[in-house]
């Protein structure tokens, strides 16, 4: 009976604790995506790897740094207008919107922690997100094409 009322009773507690958990979590970074090599000409990208709908929707959020030369790709399964926004993103941020080949179709620069919409100019799979500054003291514009594994030729 002991047993039985005990077990009972955590059940009930991890019930009550399992949603504040699951709020804790959301608010952590996403600090151990997948990762790849991109490059930008002769410079090195470490890019996290945002697949899946949930790694898509944190996104950068929460991160408080972000090393110069680390950013984030998030790849889609089909091509389509991205829209991207800064809900819980501390770090201002441009967003190079990438066709299948590489190419850059657009750069948008995003402030932090707004709602503001900010979408590509065509159909894309793959956005890649820099610090903001990253792109323009490299002179990296629209028409740039990056080279890496997403982006190799079919």
């Amino acid at each position: 009976m002991f047993a039985r009322s005990l077990s009972t009773l955590l059940l009930a507690a991890t019930a009550l604790l399992a949603p504040l958990h699951a709020s804790w979590a959301q608010e952590q970074p996403q600090l151990n995506l997948q990762r790849v090599e991109l490059h930008a000409g002769m410079y090195n990208i470490d890019a996290q790897v945002a697949v899946s709908p949930l790694e898509q929707q944190i996104g950068l959020m929460f991160r408080t740094e972000m090393p110069q030369h680390e950013g984030m790709l998030f790849v889609f399964r089909q091509p389509s207008t991205q829209c991207f926004w800064m809900k819980n993103t501390l770090l201002p941020l441009t967003a190079a919107f990438v066709a299948d080949d590489g190419r850059i179709v657009n750069l948008v620069d995003m402030k932090p922690q707004t709602l503001d919409s900010h979408c590509s100019e065509e159909p894309v799979r793959f956005v890649l997100e820099m610090n903001q500054g990253w792109f323009a003291k490299k002179n990296i514009k629209k028409g740039f094409k990056l080279t890496g594994a997403p982006f190799a030729s079919k």
